[in-house]
């Protein structure tokens, strides 16, 4: 609630001291990246340039929430990690070793009271409250975020993320709209990363040592060209530098977004949750292909569960061939490609579903299989659909995590859609209200339909720099 003018005084700190020049830049990732952001509003005229990594730009959409869903794991991991380390500074250490225990084992089915009155006593602003109770993106969420602060913002930034980072969404969208108005350089990195480490290996997939991390010297490079007036190299010739997973390099682009677009239909069986065969994606919508629907049942006793991806704790990639055997996740698989296929950007997803509830969740994660069998997600969306508020026979539209990756010939694209991913979202027992929960005795399973066919024709929207 301070950064602004903290920051300020801080530049103003920074600014004359004695062997300063008056020019000042900054770096950081995570909370340290959005200090920059904050502090960049201040606009102290000694600060010359930020590198935010890893940033929420709007508090609610690239942070707190994933379409409208909770991200409920990542939210209370930091809150207790803020919490003990408050009463740790205020010398209380029963609440401190109380709060370090949770951080341990995180307590993810509920607080203990003496937990949730030592949370709410240590839990700065009692943040991790605040954002359960504003669950829409109201005015509580406007006076926070950067967003709304940075119209008349320029500097030049340096850009960085993960593709396995929570953050991600924020990253690209401050980076978008900084590249359409800035009249200063904006470069963007992502790495195959997630959140930490940044490294060559996330979760169980290694991408060799070209993957590692070289943002110190980078961002080095990035602070003499604008602290010091000396350029060393032409790094940025073109402004974006992802790197492509699957061919495992990193490329220069001009443009973030691929330029071809490919959609893929679900079609199915009707039983594409009972046989990971029986559902498939396909590129052609045929004309009078059968109506169809695929029925999960999402019960909270058994909430599917998160493993890897870009709001779970671990994050990354992992071999999905056992959990995509349960029932309540349906599975749809391309034929194996004959050639590569590389796709860059964002993903959207147009599905006709529906529930008998007020409100139900979809979960949806996009993998490569291989020959052998294993499948490895490589990005994954969440949405919170309200019934009440969308209008009926319309598809559910929502964006998964943006990637760069090649697909090699020899293997196929899996789209895997559930009700739930727990604990990296809040469950949804049906209702508008996150306060419902399990203490609540008429809660029910809840049954997604989720249709495929000429008259409700789901699908699978890619972004491609090349079409075989």
């Amino acid at each position: 609630e301070t950064e602004i003018n903290d920051g300020y005084d801080t530049l103003e700190w920074v600014a004359n001291l004695p062997e300063s020049n008056g020019l000042v830049g900054m770096y950081g990732f995570s909370y340290q990246g959005m200090t920059q952001l904050y502090c960049a509003i201040s606009q102290h005229p000694s600060l010359k340039t930020i590198c935010p990594a890893m940033v929420a730009y709007d508090l609610y959409s690239d942070w707190a929430y994933e379409n409208g869903a909770f991200c409920y794991q990542l939210n209370l991991a930091w809150a207790i990690q803020l919490a003990a380390e408050t009463a740790r500074l205020k010398q209380d250490f029963s609440a401190y070793q109380i709060l370090f225990l949770a951080s341990r084992n995180l307590p993810i089915y509920g607080l203990s009271s003496i937990l949730e009155e030592t949370l709410r006593k240590y839990c700065p602003s009692n943040f991790y409250f605040q954002w359960l109770k504003h669950d829409r993106n109201d005015e509580y969420w406007r006076n926070l975020s950067p967003k709304n602060y940075f119209e008349n913002i320029d500097l030049p930034m340096l850009h960085i993320g993960g593709w396995f980072d929570t953050y991600l969404r924020g990253t690209l969208n401050l980076y978008k709209e900084m590249e359409k108005k800035s009249k200063f350089q904006q470069s963007l990195i992502i790495g195959a990363w997630g959140h930490l480490p940044w490294g060559n290996k996330v979760g169980n997939k290694f991408f060799t040592d070209k993957a590692n991390n070289k943002i110190n010297e980078i961002q080095i490079t990035w602070f003499n060209k604008y602290l010091k007036g000396v350029e060393t190299t032409n790094l940025f010739s073109k402004n974006i530098k992802l790197f492509q997973m699957g061919k495992n390099k990193w490329i220069n682009r001009k443009t973030f977004q691929g330029q071809n677009t490919t959609e893929f239909y679900l079609k199915s069986t009707g039983l594409a949750n009972i046989n990971d065969r029986d559902g498939r994606l396909v590129k052609n919508n045929q004309d009078n292909y059968d109506f169809q629907e695929d029925i999960i049942i999402h019960d909270f006793w058994r909430s599917t569960p998160s493993i890897g991806g870009h709001s779970s704790i671990p994050n990354g990639v992992f071999d999905r061939r056992e959990l995509d055997n349960r029932s309540d996740i349906v599975t749809y698989t391309s034929a194996i490609f004959k050639e590569d296929i590389e796709i860059m950007g964002e993903i959207e997803l147009e599905i006709y579903a529906t529930a008998d509830t007020e409100t139900f969740d979809l979960s949806a994660i996009l993998s490569q299989e291989f020959k052998d069998g294993k499948v490895y997600n490589f990005t994954q969306g969440y949405i919170k659909v309200n019934n009440l508020d969308r209008a009926k026979n319309q598809p559910i539209k929502f964006s998964l995590q943006s990637t760069c990756i090649k697909l090699e010939k020899n293997t196929s694209l899996r789209l895997s859609i559930a009700g739930a991913d727990f604990p990296a979202y809040s469950i949804n027992f049906g209702k508008n209200n996150y306060q419902y929960n399990y203490q609540n005795i008429d809660i029910k399973p809840i049954t997604i339909k989720i249709f495929s066919g000429e008259k409700m024709p789901s699908k699978l929207i890619l972004k491609r720099d090349k079409i075989p």
